[in-house]
């Protein structure tokens, strides 16, 4: 496994390209430059916000480690890796000591801590005839959304955490508070959300956040809160944007043949030569230049492979025979120069959160609209019948399918309450991951999760 972490801080020179919005600049405050003085113009604003993505697109976060989480607790995808340790999340025994559970909330706070920069430096910013209103504001709200992802992404997996929203220089900087509630911690997200769409144009960019992304990643958080009216308006804000959103034929249209930022992208982080996507070194066989430790799951590739169920998605996984033995890989990510981009919001998506949305309140005609939409797009039959019960089950297997190789399983099954059911877990405090052990020893406020020793 690669770790970049330290390279994504203290690159100097990266260009992300604007889907409608021209390029990044060309520049990145260096990793020992104070942060006193990083944010003191238009330039080092704008860097400053490029350096949020940065730290999102990580190693540590969604580059790599953090996805894992989400990968090996769920079962669609399993580790055969070396690191055997790996596996305690497969099998639903991690130990707060295991690596990667600090390597992800270290990023996810940096991510944080960089947002809080922005947030809190750029509106003090003098404006100037290029530096205008408008431009501070797409910054800030930007960094507004980047902290709701952020802290939705820590609520989803830990439960509540300690809210920090203001900069920090070190973990010892921090100030000295308890962790908050999941509510109180759900309440900042929806808080930063508010923040971000009242700041950000209604424009489409699929790499940047726009007033449009919000609505996306609002859909997604009312769907945690069993919010179903809220959840389908917002999903339907994207999927009436026809214009600019569609479904692709086939399938695998939105990631193969070196593919980004598609008309099926509401939100993807964009890697280069430069600072590259790990993703594909741990997916690929040693012949595809990789080392193959992150494979799909036999159960899931037979699912794919089945053309009544799969259809189209059989693209995702291919069978290679290794040493007289049937292996499976996944296709997602294939790009040998690291250039995959990492899928964090698509259309299809939406879709079935409008369609969860509508079978919650009673609506199977239209909810069943919904799923058939990703059913016709996958060359499956369509759903024609069904109790409430039986669709929200096929709209669960549908996601299941639909993003196999995504980070979407474990979390869905935790927000319906079917991990326990689907997964075997006895304990109900597995369904939140531990506290970082050397965060807690950081941190005396930090109390581990019911459940957990803190050592």
């Amino acid at each position: 496994m690669k770790n970049n972490i330290f390279l994504f801080t203290s690159l100097t020179a990266l260009s992300l390209l604007f889907v409608s919005c021209g390029k990044f600049l060309d520049v990145e405050p260096k990793k020992s430059t104070s942060d006193e003085v990083t944010i003191v113009d238009e330039n080092s604003a704008k860097t400053a916000v490029r350096g949020i993505y940065n730290q999102l697109q990580s190693d540590g976060y969604y580059g790599y480690s953090f996805q894992i989480l989400g990968f090996f607790s769920g079962d669609n995808i399993r580790y055969t890796g070396s690191q055997t340790v790996n596996n305690q999340l497969t099998n639903h025994n991690v130990k707060s000591d295991l690596a990667v559970l600090a390597t992800s909330w270290t990023a996810i706070y940096n991510t944080i801590n960089r947002a809080n920069n922005v947030i809190a430096k750029v509106p003090q910013l003098a404006t100037t005839a290029t530096f205008t209103p408008a431009i501070k504001n797409q910054l800030i709200g930007e960094a507004y959304f980047i902290r709701a992802l952020a802290y939705f992404d820590l609520t989803r997996t830990w439960g509540g955490v300690q809210l920090i929203l203001t900069p920090t220089t070190s973990p010892n900087d921090r100030p000295s508070i308890q962790r908050s509630s999941v509510a109180e911690t759900y309440a900042q997200v929806l808080k930063d959300l508010i923040a971000a769409e009242d700041l950000l144009p209604e424009t489409t960019n699929r790499i940047r956040a726009t007033k449009k992304t919000v609505w996306a990643l609002k859909a997604r958080f009312y769907l945690y809160q069993n919010n179903w009216p809220e959840a389908e308006k917002y999903a339907g804000k994207i999927i009436d944007d026809k214009t600019n959103y569609t479904l692709l034929n086939p399938y695998k249209s939105f990631f193969a043949n070196n593919a980004s930022a598609t008309s099926e992208s509401v939100l993807e982080l964009y890697y280069n030569i430069n600072v590259t996507n790990t993703q594909a070194y741990n997916w690929q066989p040693s012949a595809k230049g990789g080392v193959g430790w992150i494979r799909p799951t036999d159960k899931i590739a037979e699912l794919l492979s089945d053309p009544a169920i799969g259809g189209d998605r059989k693209a995702l996984v291919e069978k290679q025979v290794i040493n007289g033995a049937d292996n499976w890989f996944g296709n997602l990510y294939y790009r040998t120069n690291g250039t995959d981009p990492a899928f964090l919001i698509r259309l299809a998506e939406l879709y079935l959160i409008r369609a969860e949305a509508r079978a919650q309140q009673e609506n199977p005609d239209g909810a069943r609209d919904d799923l058939n939409e990703i059913r016709k797009r996958s060359n499956v039959g369509i759903l024609t019948t069904g109790t409430k019960e039986q669709v929200l089950l096929a709209i669960e297997n549908e996601n299941r399918l639909e993003f196999a190789l995504e980070n979407h399983r474990w979390y869905d099954l935790i927000r319906t309450n079917r991990a326990k059911d689907v997964l075997g877990i006895a304990d109900a405090n597995k369904l939140r991951l531990p506290i970082p052990y050397s965060q807690t020893l950081i941190d005396p406020n930090l109390a581990p999760n019911p459940g957990y020793s803190s050592n």
